[in-house]
C-alpha cells in the first residue's frame, strides 16, 4: 500500500512563494511517476504538475515559467516549488503517485494540502 503525506500548504500574499512536500511509503517510490494536482472550490481536480520515473517533467499551462516539480529518490519525496503565486492558485494540491503494474494503472493519492494566496 502506498502512503502519501503532503505538507507545506499555507496563507501566502500574492507574488509570495511556498514549496510543497509529498512523502512516500510503502513501495518502490523511483519506480513511480509522480503528480501535483489541485482542486478549488466548485472546480474539477486538474493537474499541475508531473515527473516521470525517469526525471521527465509536464506542466499545467497556468503555472509554465513559475511552478518547479522535482523529486528525491533517496528521500522518497516530490517537491512543488511555487514561485509568483496569485490567487488562481488558490485550491487545495494532492500529491499523485502514478504506475501501470501488468498493464493496470495504479493511481494513489495523498490527504491533500491547502494553499490560500490572499492579501
Amino acid at each position: 500500500q502506498v502512503q502519501l503525506v503532503e505538507s507545506g500548504g499555507d496563507l501566502v500574499q500574492p507574488g509570495g512563494s511556498l514549496r510543497l512536500s509529498c512523502a512516500s511509503s510503502g513501495t518502490i517510490f523511483s519506480r513511480y511517476a509522480m503528480g501535483w494536482y489541485r482542486q478549488a472550490p466548485g472546480k474539477p481536480r486538474e493537474l499541475v504538475a508531473r515527473i516521470s520515473a525517469d526525471g521527465s517533467t509536464n506542466y499545467a499551462d497556468s503555472v509554465k515559467g513559475r511552478f518547479t516539480i522535482s523529486r528525491d529518490n533517496a528521500k522518497n519525496t516530490v517537491y512543488l516549488q511555487m514561485n509568483s503565486l496569485n490567487a488562481d492558485d488558490t485550491a487545495v494540491y494532492y500529491c499523485n503517485a502514478f504506475i501501470r503494474q501488468l498493464g493496470i494503472p495504479l493511481n494513489y493519492w495523498g490527504q491533500g494540502t491547502q494553499v490560500t494566496v490572499s492579501a
